[in-house]
C-alpha cells in the first residue's frame, strides 16, 4: 500500500515539500495552524514568491480543475494523525529575541500537538534546522507521549533548499541526509525518496547528531566562503587591487572553486545569519565554543559590508545625504525570491534614510514585503522611476532585470550618473561607456 504523507507547517519549506511529495506520487495532507494560510493553499496560491512552486501546487491541490487531487490541507492534528504514515515537521526555528540561540517553541508545539494522535506505528521526520541534540530529546518526548509509544519513531532529514531553486532542490536534491535509529526508519525514508535516489541523488545515512550538524556546518562553510572574498575586497581596496580578478584567479583552483566568490554587501535572509548564530550559541552550551570563534568574525565581516556600502554612497554624493536622492535597485536578500528578512539591500536603504537621504527602492518581487518592513522608504514601480532624479544609484540585489538594464536609457532620467554596484554583477565597461561613474567594492575606481 502506498505511503500517505503529512507535512506540518506550510511556510516556505513545508509548502514546497508538500507539493513535491504530491509530484512524486504520494497522497499528501498539509497542516498549518493559520486558517488563512490553509485557505490560500486550497486555492492553489502560495504565501511567498518561489519560481515554479505555484504551478506545482496547482497540479496537485484537490478541487482545482485538472489537478491530480493528491494534495489537501487542514488545520486538524486529529485528521493528520489518522491520515499519515509519515509526518514531516517543517516549522520555523527563528532566532530568539535578544540572543543568538534558536527558538525551538514552534517545533516543540508541533510535536506536542501531533503526539497524542499517533495511535499506530508511524515515522515522524524532522526537517527544520535545529540545534544539535534536539532530535534525541524530541524522540524521547515522542515515545513518552504518543499512544503508539516506541512505535512512533523519529528520523531527522535536514532540508537544503536554496530560495529561488526550492522546487528543483526538493525533487532533484544534491544529497539526502537521513538521521535514523532503526533499519525501519531508514527503509521508509528510502521508499519516500525512491525517485530521486534512482536518479542518482546520494543517500547519506547517519545518526541524529550528525544529521543535525550537516545543515549548520554547510551553512557555516558557505558563509565563510562569502565573508572570505569580502575580506579580500577590504584588502584589495587598501592595496588598490581588483577583487573580481583575484576571485577569478583563485577560483580556477579546484580545491577552492568559483562559486560564491563574488564580493559585495554580504549575505542575509531568514536562514544563513540565524543558523550561524544558533550554531555558535549551541557550541557554547556544549563547551565547544572555541571551535566556532571564527564564525563571529565571519558574521562581523558580513555586517561590516553593509556599513561600507553606506559610506561609499555618502562619499559619492559629497559627504552627506541631506537633500540627496538615492535610488536603490533591489530589496530582497537575493534574486528570484520575495524574501526581505535580514536583507542587506533594505538594511543599507534604511541606514541611508535615517541619515537624511531621500531613498527610492525598486525590486521585481519584493515590494509588498519591503513596504511592510520599511514603510517610511520611498518605492517606485520600475527601475526607471526609481532612478529618476537620483544623485546616486545603488545596485544591491543581483536580479537579471538589473543586469539587463540599458545604462544609456537610465542616464537620460538620472540626476547624476553615479552607480555603486553592491553585488559586482554589472558590466562596468558598459556603464562607463554610457557616461556613468561606476564603482564596486574591492575594485579600482577606473
Amino acid at each position: 500500500m502506498a505511503l500517505k504523507i503529512t507535512v506540518i507547517g506550510t511556510g516556505y519549506l513545508g509548502a514546497t515539500h508538500a507539493a513535491a511529495m504530491a509530484e512524486l506520487g504520494y497522497e499528501v495532507l498539509g497542516l498549518d495552524v493559520l486558517p488563512e494560510k490553509i485557505e490560500m493553499l486550497r486555492r492553489g496560491e502560495v504565501p511567498m514568491y518561489e519560481p515554479g512552486l505555484e504551478e506545482l501546487l496547482r497540479r496537485h491541490v484537490a478541487g482545482i480543475e485538472g489537478s491530480s487531487g493528491r494534495l489537501r490541507f487542514t488545520t486538524s492534528y486529529e485528521e493528520v494523525g489518522a491520515f499519515g504514515d509519515i509526518h514531516f515537521v517543517c516549522v520555523n526555528t527563528p532566532q530568539k529575541h535578544g540572543e543568538y540561540a534558536c527558538d525551538m517553541s514552534y517545533v516543540e508545539s508541533a510535536f506536542d500537538a501531533l503526539a497524542p494522535h499517533l495511535t499506530r506505528p508511524t515515522l515522524v521526520v524532522g526537517k527544520s534546522t535545529v540545534p544539535v541534540g534536539s532530535a534525541a530529546r524530541l524522540a524521547e518526548r515522542l515515545a513518552a507521549t504518543a499512544p503508539a509509544g516506541p512505535d512512533a519513531e523519529l528520523a531527522w532529514n535536514p532540508e537544503f533548499l536554496r530560495e529561488g531553486f526550492a522546487v528543483q532542490d526538493t525533487l532533484h536534491p544534491d544529497r539526502i541526509v537521513a538521521g535514523v535509529m532503526s533499519e525501519r526508519a531508514e527503509a521508509l525514508l528510502r521508499e519516500v525518496y525512491a525517485t530521486p535516489i534512482a536518479e542518482g541523488s546520494p543517500f547519506v545515512v547517519t545518526d541524529y547528531p550528525t544529521a543535525e550538524l550537516v545543515k549548520t556546518a554547510a551553512n557555516s562553510f558557505l558563509a565563510t566562503k562569502i565573508s572570505f572574498i569580502n575580506a579580500m575586497a577590504e584588502v584589495c581596496e587598501a592595496a588598490d587591487g581588483d577583487v573580481a580578478k583575484l576571485a577569478e584567479a583563485i577560483g580556477h583552483d579546484e580545491r577552492i572553486g568559483k562559486k560564491f566568490l563574488r564580493a559585495g554587501i554580504g549575505f542575509g535572509g531568514g536562514c544563513l545569519p540565524k543558523d550561524l548564530r544558533a550554531f555558535m550559541a549551541r557550541a557554547g552550551e556544549l563547551g565547544a565554543d572555541q571551535a566556532l570563534t571564527f564564525l563571529r568574525e565571519i558574521d562581523s565581516i558580513n555586517m561590516r559590508r553593509r556599513g561600507h556600502m553606506v559610506e561609499m554612497a555618502r562619499d559619492a554624493v559629497g559627504g552627506g545625504f541631506l537633500g540627496k536622492r538615492v535610488a536603490v535597485l533591489g530589496a530582497t536578500f537575493k534574486p528570484d525570491s520575495d524574501d526581505v528578512r535580514d536583507s542587506p539591500a533594505l538594511n543599507v536603504a534604511g541606514q541611508i534614510h535615517l541619515q537624511g537621504g531621500q531613498v527610492t527602492v525598486y525590486d521585481p518581487k519584493g515590494m509588498a514585503n519591503a513596504r511592510r518592513l520599511f514603510p517610511t522608504l520611498g518605492y517606485a514601480d520600475s527601475s526607471l522611476d526609481a532612478v529618476r532624479g537620483a544623485d546616486v544609484v545603488l545596485h544591491l540585489t543581483e536580479w537579471r532585470e538589473f543586469r539587463e538594464l540599458d545604462p544609456a536609457k537610465l542616464a537620460e532620467v538620472a540626476g547624476e550618473r553615479r552607480i555603486l554596484d553592491g553585488r559586482n554583477a554589472l558590466d562596468a565597461a558598459l556603464w562607463r561607456k554610457a557616461g556613468w561613474v561606476y564603482r564596486a567594492m574591492g575594485r579600482p575606481s577606473a
